[in-house]
């Protein structure tokens, strides 16, 4: 049979049309209501099923998840507010921002004094929905524009939330793709999140992208792609998975990768992973300005896979940080407000990164005493006329100087302030020439 084929010595590019379809992902998804248990996350797995081989988890309620607890189930058919005439002046059909998560059953008439106590808004913001959740403390409650509360006039209004919170099942989906070595890399969104398409939608539909095409393509490390409910859901999975968990070398969470931020990174909490490493580079090679920082324990589910008794090697990569844009857990995370262009370069820039976490190795030169003779093996470029032999020439020079064992391809492209991709390439024609061999493992 040969020799399986490496991958490709060239990182994926810029593809246009991944963001098309991507945005078309999350657009399908956009309308549903979800919460971190219920029908909205179970119709969202379906519907990602669809697009890749998808294995979806039912935990039942009352399980432990680490220090937590799965909680009942929220199954939520009405919520609306009407005025004296019968009129329906708030209703969660129309935007699923407009109850609050979580909300127990309710259906009283009450003046606009005591329904006040119950509703939330952005008087900052006075014409946007704010995104409000109450799971471990049960209330009621609606969300709604603070320019329209004001403008209610004095009178009864009838509250009403049909709800159910009981015992049923947290739900989540896993999607594996089996590679070389059973080390995997752990991809995960979050998928409890209503009405937003840049905090949700963006995330699991570039994630849900990147499986299909990775179905297809060969792989030095098997790859994990996690749908869960926030916290709990990410809590609920370590719980489950002591066994996968230790076979993690590379991990990202993503979320709000649609929007024209960034782009943001932050560290794992070992802070100097080799996803870390991974992410810095592209993230510097690729973008004018990109923030990275160091892990802390507050964000995603990244403080999950990071936390003391399990410390993966995990990132968070966003475009906009959480909470730093105006758009961010109000009404105006819409569809508009994420763009094909922008989930193509979010694309772009994490399949560059598992790029460089598939080929990333260790060399040992195999003649370290002084340079060897490039000239009489056909590598060296004495006479000129390639516009990109110096830096082919001083590739060359960087890999077999640091090609010690030590170094891996990576740290040699920083150190050289050189792209992964030419490193590679220059390795791999070192590789065929036997000037350098690769350290096993």
């Amino acid at each position: 049979m040969g020799e399986a084929p490496k991958p490709a010595a060239v990182p994926p590019g810029l593809e246009a049309d991944a963001g098309v379809t991507i945005h078309a992902i999350a657009a399908e998804i956009f309308p549903l209501c979800r919460s971190i248990t219920g029908d909205g996350v179970r119709e969202t797995l379906r519907r990602l099923g669809l697009h890749i081989p998808l294995d979806v988890v039912e935990v039942e309620s009352g399980s432990p998840a680490c220090d937590w607890t799965v909680p009942d189930e929220w199954t939520i058919r009405a919520a609306y507010i009407e005025n004296a005439a019968g009129e329906r002046i708030v209703d969660f059909r129309a935007n699923p921002l407009h109850v609050m998560s979580y909300s127990v059953a309710v259906d009283e008439v009450m003046p606009l004094d005591a329904l006040k106590r119950h509703v939330f808004t952005l008087p900052e913001q006075p014409d946007l929905i704010p995104y409000r959740t109450s799971y471990y403390a049960p209330c009621w409650g609606f969300c709604m524009a603070h320019r329209q509360l004001e403008a209610l006039p004095d009178g009864p209004y009838r509250a009403v939330i049909d709800a159910d919170l009981t015992p049923g099942r947290l739900t989540y989906g896993e999607c594996y793709l089996p590679g070389d070595t059973p080390e995997e890399v752990l991809l995960s969104a979050h998928i409890c999140h209503p009405g937003m398409a840049n905090d949700n939608c963006s995330g699991l539909a570039l994630l849900t992208y990147l499986a299909k095409q990775l179905t297809g393509e060969k792989k030095r490390y098997s790859y994990r792609f996690l749908f869960a409910p926030g916290t709990i859901g990410a809590l609920t999975w370590l719980a489950r998975n002591e066994e996968a968990v230790s076979r993690i070398r590379h991990g990202l969470v993503l979320s709000c990768v649609g929007d024209g931020g960034g782009p943001y990174y932050k560290r794992s909490r070992r802070g100097n992973a080799p996803i870390d490493h991974a992410m810095d580079h592209v993230l510097r090679l690729n973008s004018g300005a990109p923030e990275i920082v160091d892990f802390v324990p507050y964000g995603y589910d990244e403080r999950q896979f990071c936390s003391p008794g399990f410390n993966l090697p995990v990132g968070l990569f966003q475009r906009s940080r959480y909470a730093s844009f105006p758009e961010y857990h109000t009404s105006a995370d819409t569809m508009d407000f994420i763009t094909p262009e922008h989930l193509a370069e979010s694309h772009a820039l994490v399949r560059e990164a598992l790029f460089v976490i598939e080929n990333d190795r260790l060399y040992r030169n195999l003649f370290p005493k002084g340079e060897p003779q490039l000239g009489r093996r056909g590598l060296y470029d004495a006479l000129g006329g390639d516009p990109k032999a110096a830096e082919k020439n001083l590739a060359m020079l960087w890999v077999l100087n640091l090609s010690d064992g030590a170094h891996s391809l990576l740290d040699i492209a920083e150190r050289a302030k050189m792209p992964f991709a030419t490193i590679l390439a220059t390795a791999r024609l070192l590789e065929r020439h036997k000037l350098i061999a690769p350290v096993l493992a």
